[in-house]
C-alpha cells in the first residue's frame, strides 16, 4: 500500500462535528479484509479474528482540530470558537473551509503591518475574524453552529517529508490501515481491533467509549508527538527521521513499553523513547482506566508544526511505526 497516497486522501476528508466523511474514507481501505463492526459518532471499529481469544486494540483518533461559528455579521465576517488546541500565532491570513449550506473558502483576517500596533497579538480566537468574502449574502449560506476547518492541499517536501493539515492524527490512521493490510492473507496470533476514535481533540472522548465497548486485553494508542525544531529542547521532542517514538510513562504499561523496545531492537527497526510524567496527553490516558483498567502502550510519530495547517512529518517514521507494530503483533502482544 502507498502510505503517502493514503495519508493525503485521509487528510482531505472532514472529521469535525461528524466524522462520517473521514470514517468512510478510512472504511474503504479496511473493507475486504476486516470486519467493520461499529461506525457511529464516537468512532469506527474494524477487526480481524486471530488464533486466540486474546484481543489487542490498536487505536488512533480520526477527528481534527477546527472551529465553530458563533456569529455572522452583516458584512460577512465570522466570529468563531476553537474546537481543540489552536496555535493563534499561525492564524492570520490562513485559508479555511467553511462548512455551511455549501462548502466555501474563507480567510482569517490579517491587518497590514503598516496599520497595526507594533507586536500586536491576539489573546483568544474569538478576537479574530474570518472573512467569508460573501458580504451581506453570508447569512444565507453560513449559520451559527457551522464548522470551519483549515483548507489547503497536502504536498511533498525534500526527501520523504510531507506537509499537510490534519496529519494529527490521520498519519496514525494510515498506520492502522497499513498494519491491517499486512494481515490480509495471514491470520494474526491474537484478535485485532482497529479503533478510529472521535473527539480526541476536545477531551479524549471517543477512545473512552470505544475501549469500554471492546474491553480489550491490551491496547496501544498511535498518535503524533512533538518533532524537533528551532527553540525546542531535545528532551521535549523526538527527532524527525529518528523512527517510532515508544512512550514510557507511569500511566502506560511498562511491560508493553519494554516489549515494544525489544521488538524494535530485535528487528532492527529505528526507534526512540518518549519519556512522560503523569499524563501522555493522548487517548492512552483514558483507555488505560476504562472499566477495571486496560494495559496500554503508546507509539507516536514525530511531527513538526503541530495543530497548524502545515504539519510536517517523515514517511520513514510512519513506516517505522508500521514495522514495529507488525513485529509486536506477530509476536502475540505483551503476553506473546
Amino acid at each position: 500500500m502507498n502510505l503517502k497516497e493514503i495519508i493525503f486522501e485521509l487528510t482531505g476528508s472532514t472529521g469535525i462535528g461528524n466524522i462520517k466523511d473521514a470514517a468512510e474514507t478510512a472504511a474503504k481501505y479496511f473493507d475486504g479484509f476486516c470486519e467493520i463492526s461499529r461506525t457511529d459518532n464516537q468512532g469506527f471499529i474494524a477487526s480481524i479474528k486471530g488464533e486466540s481469544d486474546y484481543t489487542l486494540a490498536l487505536e488512533a483518533h480520526i477527528d481534527q482540530i477546527g472551529f465553530i461559528v458563533t456569529a455572522v455579521d452583516e458584512n460577512g465576517f465570522l466570529t468563531v470558537s476553537a474546537c481543540g488546541g489552536i496555535d493563534l500565532r499561525a492564524l492570520p491570513s490562513r485559508q479555511v473551509a467553511i462548512h455551511g449550506k455549501e462548502e466555501i473558502r474563507g480567510v482569517f483576517c490579517s491587518t497590514p503591518p503598516h496599520l497595526s500596533e507594533k507586536d500586536a497579538t491576539f489573546r483568544k480566537v474569538e478576537d479574530m475574524k474570518i472573512d467569508s468574502c460573501l458580504g451581506n449574502r453570508a447569512r444565507d449560506i453560513i449559520s451559527v453552529g457551522d464548522y470551519v476547518t483549515f483548507a489547503g492541499e497536502p504536498f511533498c517536501l525534500l526527501g520523504d517529508r510531507v506537509c499537510s493539515k490534519s496529519l494529527d492524527d490521520r498519519a496514525g490512521v494510515a498506520v492502522l490501515i497499513a498494519l491491517a493490510s499486512r494481515f490480509r492473507h495471514k491470520k494474526p496470533p491474537v484478535n485485532l481491533a482497529f479503533c478510529l476514535s472521535d473527539m480526541e481533540e476536545i477531551g479524549l472522548r471517543g477512545a473512552r467509549t470505544s475501549a469500554f465497548a471492546l474491553c480489550p486485553d491490551e491496547a496501544i494508542a498511535i498518535d503524533v508527538s512533538f518533532g524537533d525544531g528551532p527553540d525546542i529542547k531535545p528532551e521535549s521532542c523526538g527527532k524527525i527521521g529518528g523512527g517510532a517514538m515508544i512512550g514510557v510513562s507511569p500511566v502506560l504499561s511498562r511491560e508493553i513499553s519494554e516489549k515494544l523496545i525489544k521488538a524494535a531492537e530485535d528487528n532492527g527497526i529505528p526507534y526512540q523513547t518518549e519519556i512522560m510524567g503523569g499524563s501522555t496527553g493522548t487517548d492512552a490516558d483514558v483507555i488505560s482506566v476504562t472499566k477495571s483498567g486496560v494495559k496500554t502502550g503508546l507509539v507516536s510519530i514525530p511531527l513538526r508544526n503541530m495543530h497548524t495547517d502545515c504539519e510536517t512529518l517523515s514517511l520513514s517514521d510512519v513506516e517505522s511505526v508500521c514495522d514495529l507494530l507488525y513485529s509486536y503483533v506477530r509476536d502475540g502482544g505483551v503476553n506473546g
